[in-house]
């Protein structure tokens, strides 16, 4: 059997290494590099039962499980650890005054921390980019092809019911299946595919060299700029001695080309001022990278995961949005044994159907087809 998986983000390679672990014949093709995009960029925070009495809840605890067994199944490290994680607030300089001292003895005194939302049972993190390239990288150990190069279009049979192959750079690429999972960038299969609509929202980061300074506690602070909005930093330290600070912050339009996303100098000054106000470590000097990336939504906010309807061999896996580190275990897991037993047997799938939502009509995806 051969499968070709459009994209080399997380929800790619996932895909990649369970279909490899079956003895699948599987290309993984991808357009810049391997974990280029938000699977590269994102804070990867892990957390066992933060989706409980969602239709999320499953896929996430099964996920969960899978990214704790995982380090013992593949020979390579990527800085899975756990944490503690806390909410909290910051208060006006004034009030700050005469506290008896932060909560932890990094942060600036005007920070809160309210109340312990996760435990190292309950909550992890780990190096987005190191962790897909694992994942390819065993992939590829076990005979699994990566091939960098732009899919523009899904070749069908004569009946146009089942899928061929995929076109890569002009040239005929033969499979059974085809997976996409291109992230926000899926889109553009929906002038190829009946797939619904994947909207891209837009978060910045910033990366801190901060070696055994800050501790390892994640934190979901709420902070008022001096405007007098409220933004929500998360803190996700890393095993490797930096310390990754991001926040949501716009809706812009989506590149064609992941290689060329690139921050707001806007967002980044403000996440810049946010970040010194919050610790002397994660002071301006110690920057070592900002950043920005694009998350993939759907209608109602569910993953699109498993076939694509009316077209046989046809499947995608995008729309995670925020977790899509977190999922991305259980759902190339889960859509392996859809494609190779015809049905997912670790996770339930049903709820993320992509025929659950319409497909983009002619006028909505004419912008993908020119």
């Amino acid at each position: 059997m051969k499968v070709v998986i459009c994209g080399g983000g997380v929800i790619g390679a996932s895909t990649a290494y369970y279909l490899s672990r079956r003895d699948v014949e599987v290309t993984l093709v991808e357009r810049t590099a391997v974990a280029c995009a938000s699977s590269g960029k994102a804070g990867a925070f892990l957390a066992l039962d933060w989706n409980a009495g969602s239709r999320l809840d499953a896929l996430a605890r099964r996920s969960f499980d899978l990214h704790t067994r995982l380090p013992d199944e593949i020979d390579a490290d990527w800085g899975f650890h756990r944490l503690t994680t806390y909410g909290g607030y910051t208060v006006p300089e004034r009030a700050a005054r005469g506290r008896p001292g932060a909560d932890l003895p990094w942060l600036a005194e005007s920070v809160v921390l309210s109340n312990q939302i996760g435990s190292h049972q309950t909550t992890a993190a780990l190096h987005p980019r190191l962790f897909t390239e694992a994942l390819v990288n065993a992939a590829r150990a076990r005979g699994a092809a990566l091939r960098i190069g732009q899919v523009t279009g899904i070749v069908r049979q004569d009946d146009a019911a089942r899928v061929r192959g995929v076109q890569v750079d002009g040239d005929l690429v033969e499979a059974d299946a085809v997976v996409i999972a291109m992230g926000p960038w899926s889109i553009l299969a929906a002038g190829w595919l009946p797939l619904p609509g994947v909207f891209a929202y837009k978060g910045h980061s910033l990366l801190f060299e901060t070696g055994t300074t800050v501790s390892p506690d994640a934190l979901f602070l709420e902070v008022q700029d001096p405007s007098g909005a409220v933004l929500s930093p998360e803190v996700f330290p890393r095993a490797d001695g930096t310390t990754y600070v991001a926040f949501s912050s716009s809706q812009d339009p989506l590149p064609l080309d992941p290689a060329d996303v690139t921050p707001d100098p806007q967002a980044i000054a403000q996440l810049e001022a946010l970040c010194h106000r919050l610790s002397p470590a994660l002071a301006p000097s110690q920057i070592i990278a900002r950043q920005a990336c694009y998350r993939p939504v759907t209608r109602d906010g569910l993953p699109l995961i498993g076939r694509v309807p009316g077209i046989e061999g046809a499947y995608v896996a995008t729309g995670h949005s925020v977790w899509g580190v977190l999922n991305g275990p259980a759902t190339g897991e889960a859509l392996a044994e859809l494609i190779v037993d015809g049905a997912a047997l670790t996770t339930d799938l049903r709820p993320f159907d992509p025929g659950r939502l319409r497909p983009l009509d002619p006028l909505e995806r004419s912008w993908v087809e020119r």
